[in-house]
């Protein structure tokens, strides 16, 4: 068994930025992040400002997947809205960074339960939206996207780099609304979103 079954979710630690750099290489070889920059992500994750939140899915001692969301608008940048708010309307919106799944999980629904826990971290930090940006090559992340209610709202031009690949802007108006098509009970271990 794997994947859904037998994967756990928590929240991710700096310990396992090692085991997601190898995997995002693996994955991303032309764009993958560094190290410095899930350092940085996992900075903002805890505590009573954070604007962050990341996941990973361990199976057994093995990393097999994982997510990242930001939060930016009014509240979780301390002012009057007028920066980083991307729904206009002086509330919160989320921005999918990054997911991931090792290629032996793909199809097991482990996607699936990562999303769910991004959408549920968006809710706990009442973003009005979630955006975020696909390649136009990955079909597999479209239609994942597209069955939670993801719209595509527009394209970036030469986006990810050094390939200058285009990429597709989605948006999910409303997460709290948005529930996993395959397993809506699917829970992750840790601290609580914002702790």
């Amino acid at each position: 068994m794997t994947g859904t079954e037998t994967a756990v979710l928590r929240e991710m630690r700096w310990w396992d930025i090692d085991s997601v750099l190898e995997l995002e290489r693996d994955l991303f070889p032309e764009d993958a992040w560094s190290r410095g920059m899930f350092w940085s992500e996992l900075a903002h994750a805890r505590g009573p400002g954070a604007t962050r939140r990341y996941v990973v899915a361990q199976e057994g001692d093995r990393i097999v997947g994982y997510a990242g969301l930001t939060v930016s608008g009014a509240e979780s940048d301390g002012d009057d809205g007028r920066d980083g708010d991307r729904d206009g309307d002086g509330g919160r919106a989320a921005d999918v960074q990054t997911i991931a799944v090792t290629r032996d999980h793909w199809g097991t629904g482990l996607g699936s339960r990562l999303l769910t826990e991004l959408l549920r971290a968006a809710t706990a930090f009442e973003c009005a939206e979630v955006l975020l940006e696909c390649r136009v090559d990955n079909v597999r992340a479209q239609k994942l996207y597209e069955r939670f209610g993801f719209e595509t709202i527009g394209v970036r031009r030469g986006y990810y780099q050094p390939g200058n690949v285009d990429a597709l802007v989605m948006r999910l108006t409303d997460p709290s609304t948005s529930v996993n098509p395959d397993n809506p009970g699917n829970g992750v271990q840790g601290t609580e979103t914002h702790g």
